[in-house]
């Protein structure tokens, strides 16, 4: 299959379980849980559930309900439950970070302020456990267990990351279980939810619980290489603020080893120089290259949890092309 093959397929498939799970949002919004009052607390969860994300862990619940043989309607519950938790962390993510911008618009404590967002925040967080007792009695409990590790593990990611940002380096070893927790884990229950919801194994959750373990490893070192060096018009966001703030990244991590104590490049200079300054050096002295050999090892473990999948007799193709789509992303 040639790549404009798989491209096509992915488009297909991506768009219309995205078209399924945004309809089935928004005839949601209009039930009464979106609407209470006061407005001011859900008037900001609207917002920030409307804007275009890329819709990524509802639509691998979607596909993994597919995957196992079943209608991608009985995961709507688990797709609704983790969009409306990643929301919540995406808000909260945006205070700590001082962020402006969320997918080019204007973050929900810009438009709110600082406390209706966090106000706003936790309340999605409940509505978000609120979702899944809508399963059936006999896929609820276990659904909910996956959610609730799932929930705390990337909360103590955040808190690392947090910790991190007052160090002046860590290993590699620290930044990969970091990631784990705050971005991977989230991507792995996704699917697995989604499969449970459709009466899967363990086996067959488990497996498709590593590939979007694996997925989401690749996909926060990209989201991590797209901060230092994507497009701001296409990325939607500040890029090098993760430079700024003195994030560590692998990108970061690569480069203070390089510098081995030297003064970091861009020290004094505005925050446009000093960003330049150190992407430069991420590129001469080998960050860069190999924070993407890095994505590309995670992306290939991605494949091989899918090969196992494959074997167990689980529809992939979907998900094949999923993962491409999210290696050849832009933003």
């Amino acid at each position: 299959m040639t790549f404009a093959d798989m491209s096509q397929i992915e488009a297909k498939a991506i768009k219309r379980l995205r078209q399924i799970y945004l309809k089935d949002l928004e005839s949601n919004f209009s039930e009464p849980e979106w609407n209470r009052q006061p407005d001011s607390l859900y008037a900001p969860q609207r917002y920030s559930m409307s804007m275009a994300g890329k819709r990524l862990r509802p639509v691998l619940a979607l596909m993994a309900a597919e995957a196992i043989g079943k209608p991608a309607s009985v995961a709507f519950p688990a797709a609704h439950a983790v969009e409306r938790f990643h929301n919540f962390t995406l808000i909260h993510d945006d205070i700590m970070d001082e962020a402006p911008l969320r997918r080019g618009q204007a973050t929900v404590h810009e438009q709110w302020g600082q406390n209706s967002a966090i106000l706003s925040g936790d309340a999605m967080m409940v509505m978000a456990f609120d979702t899944l007792l809508k399963l059936p009695q006999a896929v609820m409990l276990p659904v909910m267990k996956v959610f609730n590790q799932t929930a705390l593990e990337v909360c103590e990611g955040q808190q690392l990351d947090i910790d991190y940002e007052g160090l002046e380096a860590i290993s590699e070893a620290q930044y990969l279980q970091m990631i784990r927790k705050k971005t991977s884990v989230l991507v792995g229950a996704s699917l697995e939810m989604g499969s449970l919801c459709a009466g899967a194994s363990p086996s067959q959750s488990q497996v498709l619980y590593q590939f979007g373990l694996a997925l989401g490893m690749s996909f926060q070192i990209h989201d991590d290489i797209l901060d230092a060096f994507g497009d701001p018009s296409i990325v939607g966001k500040q890029v090098g603020g993760d430079i700024l703030q003195n994030k560590q990244t692998v990108l970061q991590i690569h480069l203070n080893g390089c510098l081995d104590g030297q003064v970091m490049p861009g020290e004094g200079l505005t925050d446009e120089l000093r960003v330049k300054a150190v992407c430069q050096a991420m590129r001469s002295l080998g960050s860069l290259d190999h924070a993407e050999s890095l994505r590309e090892s995670y992306y290939q473990s991605a494949l091989e949890a899918l090969d196992e999948a494959g074997s167990m007799h689980l529809a992939i193709e979907d998900l094949r092309a999923m993962a491409l789509w999210i290696y050849q992303r832009e933003k």
